[in-house]
């Protein structure tokens, strides 16, 4: 009887047994992958150094940051040993004994946690925290974790104690957009590692542990408070005696907050869009772009080269540019000086004419960093201010007339287009002087018909337009109509084709570096000829006819040099002044950004006058 139930219960147990055995088998299979998986994933040599990057101006210093929060990186002997000990006692007491966690210090954790219906406490040694930051989330979920507790032990096989340490302390959020104790040295005190004191170090150690209960600026005295327990810690660990733990607490905490430069936001976000571009052409994404047809394709390659970007912005580059603080300021003050009107909005651009480079620009009145900025974000119907490019100087190029010819400034009509002159006014015959200094339609057109408008559009390649389209090959061109049209910076920079015929892109990145001062990137535009020196002299003269008695006459300046030419669009929508002088070439618009009648403004002549007051 006792064989029968024996036998009867292992036959009753061997499914569960095979059912126990297949599980665990699958369940170390699992695990096995898993750590496998987290194996791979914990790569040392890659761990990301971030560093903040700064814009420079023209002379080398700081006007912005080029990445968002102050991060700086600290070789492992650039960080004082003092900092690392009071760390370790700050945030995890058993660092050097411990595989990646604390046991006991997770089993207090959770005894805490019972009391509450969520994560209070995580007990996370500096490991887990730094791999908590390098691969996972913030989330306070137990799920998270114990990922964590993986991530964290794969660190301690793959780094040394050292490493550890150091990468913590070039990571970790010390508040206020602060990341790593370099940064965090530089942001409150305005010092270099090694210039803190001790009870500087001491005082920084503090915040990791709570960044928003510690800040230091808004909870400095709980900071204090912390730092001086940190101290008595220290003396019960006898690293340090009572005498000098006193003394220490007494010694004066004064902040010096690091002042986050931010002075031309207009043009240090055009800044960060010119290195995007700068990037793109020199790490293959252009070229990949120009090749994509489907757009799916494209958009992929667009969020690949903002995740280079970003990591190029995230590795502390400095990026030197041609931005001259006092052309800068003044066109900025002369922008919104003059635009005084409730939703009127404005742009504007200055380069030098001896290197080509954007020494100033504007983005609207009042520019908030990484608002719309209208100077090459804009695109606008250019008006009368594309007569120069598409028109003038291709006719004249074809022909070589004299600026006495004439032309019919009569009324017109081809094929069903009928264009007329401002105001309806019709005029007889008119030289090519005459046509241009008053901006007329009608003679703008017979010139663009007999030069033909392929062959017109021809000399717009040189100047990358990136908006133009197919449908924009029409006689409605001649005076502006465009399907989309042209940015600010885009129109003024293809009038630098007047300085002396040629042309080369106006950038305002001069060359990406490192902070050891190595070239990363750097421009290398080549100058092309696009009009004969015989139309850059006729167009000259033409550009000053009309700053001196035209329609840009309002604009006039006493210089040795000086030509301008208008625009205004359909219903008054846009505003145009655009032209140089012997040393700079600027460009104006002025409109509403949802097209709108400025005809209650005009005469008050706003981009004249801002393009004035930035030539003065």
């Amino acid at each position: 009887m006792r064989m029968t139930i024996g036998f009867t219960g292992i036959l009753l147990l061997l499914p569960l047994c095979i059912y126990l055995w297949v599980g665990m088998d699958q369940e170390m299979k699992t695990q096995a992958a898993f750590q496998e998986a987290v194996s791979d994933k914990v790569d040392v040599n890659n761990i990301e150094k971030n560093e903040t990057s700064f814009i420079l101006d023209k002379d080398g210093n700081r006007f912005a940051q080029g990445s968002s929060g102050v991060r700086l990186y600290a070789t492992d002997e650039e960080i004082p040993q003092f900092l690392k000990d009071v760390t370790v006692y700050s945030e995890d007491q058993n660092f050097y004994d411990h595989i990646g966690f604390d046991a006991g210090a997770i089993i207090r954790a959770v005894v805490k946690n019972l009391v509450f219906t969520h994560i209070q406490q995580g007990g996370s040694t500096i490991t887990q925290q730094l791999a908590r930051n390098l691969y996972l989330s913030q989330d306070k979920t137990y799920n998270r974790k114990m990922t964590e507790l993986f991530y964290a032990n794969e660190l301690e096989k793959k780094m040394s104690k050292d490493e550890i340490l150091s990468a913590y302390l070039n990571i970790i959020y010390y508040s206020n957009g602060v990341y790593g104790i370099k940064g965090a040295a530089m942001y409150y005190f305005n010092k270099d590692l090694t210039e803190l004191t001790k009870a500087e170090m001491a005082f920084l150690a503090a915040i990791p542990n709570n960044p928003s209960k510690y800040d230091p600026f808004s909870n400095f005295d709980q900071a204090k408070e912390r730092q001086e327990r940190l101290f008595d810690i220290l003396v019960l660990e006898n690293m340090m005696n009572a005498e000098e733990a006193e003394a220490l607490k007494a010694e004066t905490i004064t902040l010096h907050q690091y002042e986050n430069k931010d002075l031309y936001p207009d043009y240090a976000v055009y800044a960060e869009y010119e290195l995007k571009q700068l990037i793109a052409e020199q790490e293959g994404f252009k070229d990949r772009l120009d090749r994509a047809e489907k757009s799916s394709v494209k958009e992929q390659i667009y969020q690949e080269l903002n995740q280079r970007t970003n990591e190029v912005l995230g590795s502390g580059v400095m990026i030197h540019t041609a931005l001259d603080p006092s052309l800068q300021q003044k066109t900025v003050d002369a922008l919104n000086r003059n635009l005084p009107y409730e939703g009127v909005e404005g742009a504007a651009v200055l380069i030098n004419n001896s290197s080509r480079e954007i020494v100033g620009l504007s983005g609207g009145k009042n520019y908030q960093k990484y608002n719309f900025n209208r100077a090459y974000q804009a695109v606008r119907q250019p008006g009368s201010a594309i007569k120069p490019l598409l028109v003038y100087a291709p006719y004249i190029e074809t022909f070589q007339p004299f600026l006495t010819q004439t032309v019919n400034g009569g009324s017109l009509c081809i094929q069903n287009y009928c264009p007329e002159n401002y105001g309806g006014v019709e005029y007889g015959d008119v030289s090519l002087s005459r046509a241009f200094l008053l901006s007329l339609n009608t003679p703008a057109v017979r010139l663009l018909n007999e030069t033909g408008i392929e062959n017109s559009f021809k000399y717009l390649n040189a100047f990358e337009f990136s908006n133009l389209q197919p449908g924009d090959q029409t006689l409605a061109a001649a005076t502006g109509g465009f399907t989309y049209g042209m940015s600010p910076l885009e129109l003024t920079d293809a009038y630098t084709s007047f300085i002396d015929g040629s042309y080369k892109p106006a950038r305002a990145i001069r060359m990406v570096t490192d902070t050891s001062g190595n070239v990363l990137y750097q421009w290398e535009d080549k100058q092309i000829p696009v009009w004969s020196e015989q139309t850059t002299v006729k167009m000259r003269e033409l550009l000053n006819t009309a700053a001196v008695s035209g329609t840009g006459s309002p604009a006039y300046l006493n210089k040795p040099y000086i030509g301008i030419k208008t625009g205004t669009t359909n219903e008054w929508a846009d505003y145009w002044t655009v032209g140089l002088t012997d040393q700079y070439t600027a460009g104006v618009w002025v409109g509403h950004d949802l097209p709108e009648s400025m005809l209650s403004i005009e005469t008050n002549r706003p981009a004249h006058l801002i393009w004035k007051d930035m030539m003065r």
